[in-house]
């Protein structure tokens, strides 16, 4: 069991390495979303890497680095339906492992879920371990970033707590300063 968790964080690590250019056009391209929807809907299904994951999966349906491998085929195809659902496997399997949840928040965020991002970031700083903030600091900052800009209008007193921790762990992210300086101004 040891050995597959450090199997499944290396892949991870590696999976966020590969994500991260598509991470950040999520955050800053607009889709049209009828049309997305049904072109990645006919993408994933014609994917053979999508089709042999789930192949596999079928034959052990809790092999979690195949789920989470299947999980960045989806998102890599932009189905993120299905990439939600995926990460969603995953944390059923794995409840106290925090990077599913990042991933789940980043594949709602890209749907344009909004209310289930928030919720996935929530979940996800929740179950950071102590031993784990050092390396998820990144992540952690732009998950309280995250929050912050979605209760600035809702809960202002929150919101600024939420940016202060994303500034304590990321002081170079441009966007939390920003956020920052409106919500204290």
């Amino acid at each position: 069991m040891k050995m597959s968790k450090v199997n499944i964080k290396n892949l991870f690590l590696g999976l966020m390495l590969v994500g991260g250019a598509s991470f950040a056009n999520a955050q800053t391209t607009q889709t049209d979303t009828a049309n997305s929807t049904t072109t990645t809907a006919a993408t994933a299904q014609s994917n053979p890497t999508i089709e042999g994951l789930k192949k596999q999966i079928e034959t052990n349906p809790k092999d979690t680095e195949s789920l989470a491998k299947l999980a960045a085929a989806y998102q890599e195809a932009s189905d993120w339906t299905n990439a939600v659902d995926t990460w969603k496997k995953i944390s059923a399997l794995l409840p106290d492992w925090a990077p599913s949840y990042y991933s789940q928040a980043y594949a709602y965020q890209s749907a344009k879920d909004d209310a289930n991002a928030k919720l996935a970031y929530e979940k996800y700083i929740a179950t950071v371990k102590p031993e784990e903030v050092e390396q998820n600091k990144k992540n952690l900052a732009y998950a309280y970033f995250y929050i912050a800009f979605a209760e600035q209008q809702s809960d202002p007193a929150k919101a600024k707590e939420h940016i202060a921790k994303s500034i304590q762990y990321d002081p170079s992210n441009q966007d939390a300063v920003k956020l920052s300086k409106t919500l204290n101004s």
